[in-house]
């Protein structure tokens, strides 16, 4: 679609959240630390090729539907293709040949990765989704669960 002779953007940005309180709002441009630039979390198209199956993904993935999450990278191996690619920590996985990623097992995620010679990847870099992958509490307390050894 189109306005004005230019092509409109369209993306599912996840929800909002407030800047971090320890940069100051005339320091965020050049902080490392806070990005409001849209296109650096615009979905971007990954395509990973390897030879044999049995080849490295060059990359590793934490997350999962058991874990309330989606699937995101936790490590690229430096030079490898996924390097190349620009794959990068903090990249949320939303698919992978046209399977959906963002409600996904763990286990099937890898074993979808590691079953195809051809990997097309959506991905976009999610920076506070993926720090919510190292605090399960703040996910349970923000949704009012219970852990199993509560006594409510």
């Amino acid at each position: 679609m189109t306005l004005d002779g230019k092509e409109l953007v369209y993306a599912n940005l996840p929800d909002y959240e407030d800047p971090p309180e320890w940069i100051h709002p005339h320091d965020r441009p050049y902080s490392e630390d806070y990005n409001n630039d849209i296109n650096h979390f615009l979905p971007r198209q990954l395509i990973l090729q390897r030879n044999q199956v049995s080849e490295q993904l060059g990359f590793n993935i934490r997350g999962g539907k058991e874990h309330h999450c989606g699937i995101y990278v936790s490590k690229v191996t430096v030079d490898s293709e996924a390097d190349r690619l620009g794959l990068r920590e903090a990249d949320q996985i939303l698919s992978v040949n046209r399977v959906n990623f963002e409600d996904i097992d763990h286990a099937e995620a890898v074993n979808i990765l590691k079953r195809n010679t051809t990997i097309d990847m959506q991905v976009r870099f999610f920076p506070y989704g993926y720090d919510r992958t190292y605090d399960k509490s703040r996910y349970l307390l923000a949704n009012h669960q219970q852990t199993p050894n509560s006594n409510h």
